[in-house]
């Protein structure tokens, strides 16, 4: 017989494809909104009357502050996409949907409405007494937002149609008591077996050769003969 799990490792790569495929997008998708947290969304022109014009730069990670949040964000779901699987894995879908929406609002924002002058005082912490004279927006910053929250639903969507019985690590992770009581759980439900099932089984304790109503037959058989007897 080969070594346990040999028979199972091609098909174990299949499954995790999609959560694979679902890491890489989160990955890219963090990496989007970490570059536009560090690039100028808006340039802010002030004035207060006593000396030059103040031009004041305001980065993502100030005008939309939940920006560098939310890519740590996408990053622990990476973790979280192969450490769990069936329906805590569509928790983890629906929760980085969530922030695919909460990365790409303030970018919608500002690509649809432009720099506000009162906002861009605000965050720039101006004196009371200066007054913004001038806005000017830079898309790219904002694009690069709404492509990492793309990204992120893309990566979401994937999780969410991940089978569970495909998702999270390979079986071989399992400690030997989960993989023990899988193999139970296995018998109890009559599902196929594999290789690894066997294996599973057998530290069980269960002999995975012997059918259950085979098993009760010869049972029923060895008490008849007794009671003849």
């Amino acid at each position: 017989m080969s070594a346990p799990g040999s028979a199972d490792a091609p098909r174990s790569g299949a499954g995790r494809r999609p959560t694979v495929v679902a890491a890489g997008l989160l990955a890219l998708g963090a990496a989007a909104l970490w570059g536009s947290s560090r690039m100028t969304w808006v340039r802010a022109e002030s004035s207060d009357g006593l000396g030059a014009d103040r031009v004041t730069d305001l980065e993502g990670a100030k005008w939309a502050a939940a920006t560098t949040p939310l890519a740590l964000a996408l990053l622990a779901a990476i973790a979280a996409a192969f450490a769990v699987r069936g329906r805590a894995l569509r928790v983890v879908s629906i929760a980085v949907g969530a922030v695919a929406v909460a990365a790409a609002v303030p970018a919608v924002q500002l690509l649809v409405g432009g720099g506000d002058a009162d906002t861009a005082a605000r965050i720039a912490e101006l004196p009371g007494r200066a007054t913004v004279t001038a806005v000017t927006v830079s898309p790219l910053p904002a694009v690069l937002a709404l492509l990492g929250a793309c990204l992120a639903i893309a990566a979401a969507v994937a999780l969410w149609r991940t089978p569970r019985e495909q998702a999270g690590l390979s079986a071989k992770y399992d400690s030997p008591a989960a993989r023990r009581d899988a193999a139970v759980r296995r018998a109890e439900t009559d599902e196929p077996m594999t290789e690894r099932t066997l294996w599973d089984a057998m530290d069980a304790g269960e002999d995975p050769t012997v059918d259950r109503d085979d098993e009760g037959n010869d049972d029923g058989d060895v008490s008849d003969s007794g009671t003849r007897r």
